[in-house]
């Protein structure tokens, strides 16, 4: 079976060559640059438009674009750019790869578990095929889909992705489209998913030259913390519309994948009578999404619950991270000053209904009202995560919970995620308890990257940790390879007892998940949970599941023990030690009642 998705602009190989077509509404006049020296201009069609079909070029050509005579640029649409952002794209023939998985129509959403990676620190070899190399072992881990860190083309040989450029375009670093296509392939095989995540808020600072031939592109209206905002609602919007909603049904279609996570989705500004994320989801669920389960995911740290009610599967839930993180560690800088006061209540919410906070003013954010009401939403909307890139890698140092909170603590707080109705998403490693950090990296070139790492140091100055300049320049580096370096999983950890059992915890609890409370999740509804605080220091939940069961959780989240009536039905999971009416230290109960 061949997928190639369709789209109007870029390289597209045709009956009598390939079709080049960039939108370029700033530039007098195009010329198409092929390798080995000739050049061809491009026509205007129009509207902004340059256009042309040639034999001169085939599947594996290299091409760039000549702008008014002296700017030389890459396709922003391209499939492929072997040399890096700055250097020439390759016309690549999607129908040249035959799928094998035509049997594969994806899983329903209430069967997630989530295992985000970064493809260049997960494994030894830090590409494509070294993930593939890995999905028996994250079958039997017990996780239903992998999520990938952005992996559209971003400037140097390593770094997290979010500064991507070219959007169409696998990064060079981690292998060539077919290497992620066999990935995806392999993964449908063994009953996988993969999630990919995408970022349609800005353009990272090395490699974009839309601003050069393409300024509708960005906003003169909108910022963000980026710079000027995509333009999604101003002139010449529709086309930058269409640019992002077919890269999404680009990603889903042309590599089968079975969703997509965007990326901070509070800082796409769009004020159209159709934003720009409802014509998305519109688009997908109308198209793709009638022939397999697709699933839409996002970040949204505003927690505005209408891109839910539109229609998309899930968001993270920052804020159950958050209670998570305070009373595991007891830090209250930053934005966990917000969960510092009722660390506990806020978690039994986060639960029981979503959001912490249904409208409240952030002290953090300096008195913004943040969030809205959720209870009315199932569990299944909200995923909940201990560490992700974000929450490990925006720590000054990257440390991981394994080096910042007891162990005993923190199994207590495994077992509540994991057996929690809401999908879980687990961070690479954390399965096996890693202690490698991961800090931020990157690859800039050296005066962008001397700004970036300057720049972290000062982010880093509000916090009373690091207001000594001596402090703060122990940050590590992140344009030195050996920061990158010491991000990379250590695979041989697993060869110790430690490690080992904390492998075999996780595999135990998502075995559990998997037999009692999937088949329990399907039709879950909302406003169906209920919490409180039992004796200051416990938190009882209780939700209702898909056929009227009764599935109870109560948690000792202290290091005293407590004295509480405990669940009635099958306890499906009780951490050791429990006594009729005691519940020692950090110790979790899980009961399920018909």
């Amino acid at each position: 079976m061949q997928r190639v998705h369709r789209m109007p602009f870029g390289a597209a190989v045709t009956e009598r060559g390939v079709r080049f077509r960039l939108w370029a509404p700033d530039a007098v006049s195009v010329e198409l640059c092929l390798d080995g020296g000739e050049t061809l201009p491009m026509p205007a069609i129009g509207d902004g438009w340059y256009e042309l079909e040639t034999d001169r070029a085939a599947a594996g050509s290299r091409y760039r674009y000549r702008i008014d005579g002296r700017l030389l640029v890459p396709d922003p649409a391209s499939r492929f750019n072997p040399d890096d952002v700055h250097g020439a794209s390759e016309v690549i023939d999607p129908g040249a790869f035959v799928w094998q998985d035509e049997d594969w129509y994806g899983r329903p959403w209430h069967e997630a578990v989530v295992y985000e990676l970064h493809v260049g620190s997960f494994s030894p070899q830090g590409d494509f095929a070294g993930v593939e190399a890995k999905l028996d072992y994250l079958v039997a881990l017990g996780v239903t889909a992998i999520e990938l860190m952005p992996v559209a083309d971003f400037p140097g040989q390593r770094g997290w992705g979010y500064d991507g450029v070219l959007p169409f375009a696998p990064d060079a670093s981690y292998g060539r489209p077919e290497d992620l296509k066999r990935l995806v392939q392999a993964a449908h095989r063994r009953g996988l998913m993969v999630l990919l995540d995408v970022v349609y808020n800005h353009f990272g600072p090395d490699g974009n030259y839309l601003h050069a031939y393409a300024q509708p592109f960005f906003s003169a209206r909108h910022q963000t913390p980026w710079g000027a905002a995509i333009n999604f609602d101003g002139l010449g919007s529709e086309t930058v519309r269409e640019f992002f909603i077919h890269n999404a049904l680009y990603w889903l279609e042309e590599y089968h994948l079975d969703g997509l996570r965007l990326d901070a989705v509070h800082a796409i500004r769009d004020d159209s009578p159709q934003h720009i994320l409802a014509e998305l989801e519109e688009r997908v669920r109308d198209g793709l999404g009638r022939e397999r389960h697709i699933h839409l995911v996002l970040e949204n740290e505003h927690n505005d619950v209408r891109y839910l009610d539109w229609g998309y599967a899930a968001q993270w839930n920052d804020d159950i991270h958050h209670c998570f993180h305070v009373l595991l560690t007891g830090e209250s800088d930053g934005y966990y000053r917000d969960y510092a006061q009722e660390p506990l209540l806020l978690l039994g919410r986060c639960l029981a209904e979503g959001f912490a906070f249904p409208d409240r003013q952030s002290g953090y954010r300096g008195g913004e009202r943040r969030g809205r009401s959720s209870a009315h939403l199932p569990p299944t909307r909200f995923i909940g995560f201990l560490q992700n890139h974000d929450q490990i890698g925006n720590r000054a140092f990257g440390e991981r919970l394994t080096e910042l909170a007891e162990p005993q603590a923190l199994r207590a707080a495994v077992a509540i995620l994991l057996l929690a109705p809401g999908p879980p998403l687990l961070f690479m490693g954390e399965e096996w308890g890693s202690r490698r950090r991961f800090p931020y990296f990157c690859d800039f070139e050296p005066e962008l990257a001397q700004a970036v790492t300057a720049g972290r140091r000062r982010e880093f100055a509000r916090f009373a940790r690091f207001r000594d300049p001596k402090a703060r320049a122990a940050i590590p580096d992140p344009g030195d390879p050996a920061t990158f370096a010491s991000a990379r999983l250590d695979w041989e950890e697993l060869a110790q007892p430690e490690h080992a059992d904390w492998l075999a915890y996780y595999r135990h609890l998502l075995a559990l998940r998997r037999r009692e409370l999937v088949p329990r999740l399907a039709d879950i509804p909302g406003n169906s949970a209920e919490f409180g605080i039992v004796a200051e220091r416990g938190l009882r939940v209780r939700w209702v599941l898909s056929r009227g069961e009764r599935y109870d959780l109560m948690a000792n989240l202290s290091d005293q023990p407590l004295q509480a009536s405990l669940p009635s039905g099958q306890w499906i999971y009780a951490s050791p030690g429990i006594a009729p009416g005691w519940l020692p230290p950090w110790s979790v109960v899980w009961a399920l009642e018909e």
